[in-house]
């Protein structure tokens, strides 16, 4: 068996871990939430408004003001949303395990040990939004 094949092998059983599971659900779960998915609507067709309003030769400031204001808005309330809460702290807890798995990869390409490579710490150092360590 080759190496793309055994990495195959590794990407399925990924598929079979917890945190996997968990991000799919949750992200199921996003799909399924109609108001979520007309916020998300909303928060690109304002986006997409800004990005013209922006583009313009003669900008229209107070236009330009009202759809940032708009899209902090849309941006908090989609944010305060328990579905994307769920997915977000799914989505942080699958990010961390494939920063482990790449910090294994990257020591074994540059000749180091990957046995050798310690789980990466998930703290950014900031205590004010953290439930973590206390």
């Amino acid at each position: 068996m080759d190496i793309i094949d055994q990495v195959r092998n590794l990407a399925l059983e990924l598929q079979k871990d917890q945190r996997y599971l968990v991000l799919e659900n949750a992200r199921r779960l996003n799909d399924a939430d109609e108001e979520l998915q007309q916020q998300i609507g909303e928060f690109n067709l304002a986006r997409i408004d800004l990005n013209n309003e922006v583009s313009k030769q003669e900008k229209d400031a107070n236009r330009i003001t009202e759809l940032n204001e708009k899209i902090r808005k849309i941006y908090g309330e989609i944010m305060d949303n328990e579905s994307m809460q769920a997915y977000n702290d799914a989505k942080n807890e699958m990010d961390h395990l494939m920063q482990y798995i790449n910090a294994i990869l990257v020591t074994a390409v540059n000749g180091g040990d990957p046995m050798t490579v310690e789980e990466p710490s998930s703290c950014g150092g900031d205590c004010s939004g953290c439930s973590g360590c206390h």
